[in-house]
């Protein structure tokens, strides 16, 4: 006998009428992630709606009220945690979607308003109730540990995705599809290197929320995001190049109020530390320790990529760029975002389009990567046992706040010897950019 197992009802916000007004629904698209399965019903105005889980067998039934169907929309195939949909009327003026589940799911549903392109819209998250994909995930990184040293995590993010296709370009190619292509070349070579592991955020078409991203890029242990992207310049603006952002101050500053607030009832842990059990003080210290070394890592790691899109072709600016973006709010991983191009400049678009160009952009990145972990080795890692003690000479690029006292201590040489290797004097006399040999330690 089949049992109710719950209801609940969402109105849609809008005029008080809108329940009376008929509405249509003129599309249905889903999307499935490794984690998750998200319907879109594309909807021609507000809706009032019903959505009730059902068991045996698992199912979840949705009526929209006072509703019809376009003549164009059929059911999708099944796809993720949905199986077969089913469409037709309830009653004389309501719709009525029949979702059949593999099994026992968690439905999460809200409304959204017209944005960009996008219409009024119903989605419904369904979410497995016991999610196996993180901890598959988590294990499958982990288990890659070399007699030498483990291997660095590089967690790769590609933008947008799903029912999110980013920018589009002049012929119609959409940021999410580059930004795939992109991340998957990024992750093969990665994995190519010594000492280096790659986790993809996002494999497949499906879209990931944001603060999601860096999420999983945190559940995997990752030693760093890379979070790629292809920009946009509305207009005949003629913009070109790639650039690199980081975290703003105000950026991060929220997303330390974020964390003190939550402190209580959260067991994330910040550089290894837990802060759920901290007083109030002691754990806004230790975020500040924790965000100050990321962002200072984060500056490095960008300014050293920047360098290396430069040698294939123009920047966009000469500098590293800083913004609020969620992707890169995570306080304890090193996070950097790329602008591979403007996919909204035709030329530029062109040279996206190509997988040989593609190729030269993730090994530009993969360089600057790897320089990064060369002299800036995590303890434990591949790269800190066949790096430290070596006679081999080794370049370290400049930042904004640097000294040359600082650097001296970070890669382990004297103040004089580092002078001595770059014929300078005195704790300053570097500019950010500039490029400095490292002498031989010991």
């Amino acid at each position: 006998m089949t049992l109710l197992r719950a209801a609940f009802v969402l109105l849609a916000a809008g005029l008080a009428t809108a329940s009376a007004q008929a509405a249509q629904v003129k599309g249905l698209r889903v999307w499935a992630s490794p984690d998750s399965t998200r319907a879109v019903f594309d909807v021609s105005g507000p809706l009032e709606y019903k959505l009730f889980e059902l068991a045996n067998p698992d199912r979840i039934v949705l009526d929209i009220k006072n509703t019809s169907l376009d003549p164009g929309v059929i059911a999708p195939a099944a796809k993720g945690l949905l199986g077969t949909v089913r469409l037709g009327k309830q009653g004389k003026s309501d719709l009525r979607v029949v979702f059949d589940l593999p099994q026992g799911v968690r439905p999460k549903s809200f409304l959204l308003p017209p944005a960009d392109k996008f219409g009024h819209r119903l989605v419904i998250d369904l979410f497995p109730k016991a999610n196996k994909a993180t901890r598959e995930v988590v294990k499958t990184v982990e288990d890659v540990v070399p007699a030498d040293g483990r291997k660095v995590i590089v967690a790769i993010d590609a933008g947008h995705g799903g029912d999110d296709p980013g920018a589009i370009g002049a012929s119609g190619t959409h940021e999410k599809t580059i930004t795939l292509n992109v991340a998957r070349e990024l992750a093969r070579m990665v994995d190519a290197q010594p000492g280096m592991k790659a986790f993809l955020v996002r494999d497949g078409d499906y879209f990931i929320q944001l603060e999601n991203r860096y999420k999983k890029a945190r559940e995997a242990k990752a030693d760093l995001f890379v979070s790629i992207h292809a920009d946009a310049c509305p207009g005949a603006c003629g913009a070109r190049g790639a650039s690199v952002w980081v975290l703003s101050p105000r950026g991060a500053t929220s997303e330390a109020a974020r964390w003190l607030a939550a402190k209580e009832n959260a067991s994330d842990l910040v550089g290894g530390v837990s802060l759920d059990d901290k007083d109030n003080t002691l754990a806004a210290v230790l975020l500040d320790l924790s965000q100050g070394a990321t962002m200072e890592a984060s500056a490095a790691i960008a300014q050293i990529v920047l360098k290396a899109l430069g040698k294939i072709g123009p920047t966009h600016r000469g500098h590293v760029e800083k913004a609020n973006f969620v992707v890169l709010r995570s306080p304890d991983v090193p996070s950097i975002l790329v602008e591979t191009a403007f996919i909204t400049n035709p030329a530029e678009e062109k040279r996206l389009t190509d997988p040989e160009h593609r190729a030269k952009l993730a090994a530009a990145v993969v360089d600057g990567i790897k320089t990064y972990f060369t002299q800036t080795p995590p303890p434990g890692t591949w790269f800190a046992a066949n790096t430290s003690g070596r006679r081999g000479r080794s370049e370290h690029v400049v930042v904004r706040g640097e000294t040359l006292s600082g650097i001296a201590m970070r890669h382990g040489v004297s103040l004089s010897a580092l002078r001595e290797a770059n014929r300078l004097s005195g704790d300053g006399g570097v500019r950010v950019g500039d490029v400095l040999d490292i002498p031989p330690q010991g």
